[in-house]
């Protein structure tokens, strides 16, 4: 890790200027303090500050165009504008989200969408006013053959697709089994054989310690990726996966059931002592791309967000319902886990994240200098975060500028 000091030697430039460039560019350096403090810049800091000294110095650009030359290229040297990528389940919250993303932020070359549904496919070429950088193929992921095809030319995949309802998966194993764990399998070798650069897979906080089928079937998936690299061979096709809870304003999430039901002045929890991770579409998309940068092949991401009671996010949404408590449901968990211990013991805290390390023993971490190792029996739960969502911070994520015109908070006991 580098001092400030040396940074700007390396670079010629003030200690200052070294400053001035960190709070500018704050989305592209992110130094580690001490225990006292002061500032500690990796290598990948370095090259981004040497890329920011070229921008702005060599090409003489104003600070904002500079900003946004950075996002097209990405610090790391990744040129979006010139990569295809292929996204599976792209019809999805968070496929939608990410092609909305990616386009206004880095314009790559093109998004595949691929996906089963034609009328969403439909619907989400409308909502995007047939922007040509989309292209919609139908496919489902237990298709091998035509996942080769979809993927021909393809440089970067996203494999989002999966059976996702708890109770779908447990009423309808074998075709959880299909999709979640075939056609993970069916993504590695299509990848593998059309000479794909980097896949990352969407993984869930489910996956860790299962205990239900939804859950069993993203474990093995996560397994198959990230131990699939051992089949890519001289190809250097790299999987990974990103790990993370509830996503504010999907499908999935408690909010709209909330909304849906506080007209009715009674909303339904099924154990107040519940706690959830919490992270926003933006986030996902953003621990996405970060996997993309530093990745080097079967590593699991885990990012660094808050945790939320159930009760606070009642509180914030529906302040004047009366709460029924319904017992907690078949297959759910009180509080939510994105580590378990035998995981915990090949955790790293870098960037902003907790990075699983695979333990292969030919596997070189040139990516990793300066990541800090979590101590023996390190586990990332809900209930034991260090950093927790307010009442009001929940409001203002669920309705915005309009938090204020929500009723005063009542009053509701946390139970951790």
């Amino acid at each position: 890790m580098l001092r400030i000091k040396q940074v700007s030697e390396e670079l010629g430039v003030p200690v200052s200027t070294i400053r001035f460039w960190q709070k500018e560019f704050a989305e592209f350096v992110s130094p580690g303090r001490t225990d006292g403090g002061q500032r500690r810049y990796s290598e990948s800091d370095l090259a981004a500050f040497a890329q920011i000294k070229q921008l702005v110095y060599g090409k003489k650009l104003p600070i904002d165009t500079a900003r946004q030359r950075l996002k097209q290229k990405g610090s790391t040297g990744i040129d979006w504008s010139q990569q295809v990528i292929l996204i599976t389940g792209g019809t999805g919250s968070f496929g939608k989200h990410f092609c909305r993303y990616m386009l206004d932020q880095y314009s790559p070359k093109a998004i595949r969408v691929y996906s089963r549904d034609e009328l969403k496919q439909h619907e989400m070429r409308m909502e995007f006013q047939d922007d040509q950088r989309l292209r919609f193929l139908i496919g489902d992921v237990r298709d091998a053959d035509r996942l080769r095809r979809a993927m021909e030319g393809v440089d970067m995949v996203v494999h989002a697709a999966a059976l996702k309802q708890v109770p779908a998966c447990e009423y309808n194993p074998f075709e959880a089994v299909k999709t979640n764990i075939h056609g993970a399998q069916n993504v590695i070798d299509a990848a593998i054989d059309g000479g794909i650069k980097k896949v990352i897979a969407l993984s869930t906080d489910k996956a860790v310690n299962p205990v239900n089928l939804y859950g069993a079937t993203k474990l093995c998936s996560d397994k198959l990726f990230t131990q699939g690299n051992a089949y890519a061979g001289g190809k250097g096709t790299r999987f990974a996966c990103v790990r993370y809870g509830n996503v504010i304003g999907s499908r999935g999430s408690v909010i709209p059931v909330f909304l849906k039901q506080k007209p009715t002045g009674r909303i339904t929890i099924t154990d107040q002592r519940m706690t959830r991770f919490w992270i926003t579409l933006d986030q996902a998309v953003e621990l996405v791309l970060k996997g993309f940068q530093y990745m080097e092949g079967g590593e699991i991401f885990i990012p660094r967000i808050p945790s939320m009671r159930i009760v606070d996010l009642a509180a914030a949404i529906a302040p004047e319902c009366k709460i029924d408590h319904i017992g907690i449901r078949e297959g759910e968990k009180l509080h939510e886990s994105l580590t378990g211990e035998d995981e915990g013991r090949h955790a790293y805290k870098y960037k902003g994240m907790y990075v699983i390390m695979p333990s292969y023993s030919w596997w070189q971490r040139k990516n990793y200098v300066g990541a800090e190792k979590m101590p023996d029996g390190f586990i990332y739960t809900s209930d034991s975060n260090e950093e927790w969502m307010s009442v009001e911070d929940l409001r203002q994520i669920v309705f915005g500028s309009k938090a204020a015109e929500i009723a005063p908070v009542r009053k509701v006991a946390r139970v951790r």
